[in-house]
């Protein structure tokens, strides 16, 4: 399998997660954590759900992958429907993420390549890659519905 092929294979979990959580009445992100080429988290926002600002999709996964790892420095690859906010970013350093894949930008949030740039940032312990991913549109296309349905309802 390709690497390009591998990257649209997980995204697509991502993508089912980010789907999940728009159905619930959560914003519409979803991650996936593969470590080893094996699926071991996914997850979707539930901060509505939980009452919880930090219940993001990478945190919520990362929980889940920490759990099933036994260990808070998980590694592996994150695929994530949407460009990582500050909070997550700084998850994924402590994490020490190997790699993160993301399918939209978030030009007002995004820490990953609009707004900083966490993953390379040599003051900080632990460096990864990151880098824009497959499914753009379809994860753009999922926020934007969901943001104009909720404008629709409040009007």
């Amino acid at each position: 399998m390709t690497d390009r092929a591998r990257d649209e294979q997980w995204m697509r979990v991502a993508l089912a997660e980010a789907a999940r959580a728009g159905a619930d009445g959560e914003v519409p992100v979803g991650a996936a954590l593969v470590v080893d080429g094996a699926l071991v988290a996914c997850a979707c926002n539930r901060t509505l759900r939980d009452c919880d600002p930090t219940a993001h999709a990478e945190i919520v996964v990362l929980r889940k992958a920490a759990t099933a790892v036994r260990n808070h420095r998980i590694g592996g690859v994150l695929y994530v429907t949407l460009e990582p906010c500050l909070m997550c970013m700084g998850a994924l350093v402590q994490a020490r993420i190997e790699r993160v894949v993301f399918a939209a930008p978030d030009p007002k949030a995004g820490a990953a390549v609009s707004l900083y740039r966490v993953g390379e940032d040599v003051r900080l312990n632990h460096r990864f890659a990151v880098e824009p991913g497959p499914f753009g549109e379809e994860s753009a296309g999922l926020l934007r519905d969901f943001f104009r349905e909720r404008r629709a309802e409040t009007a």
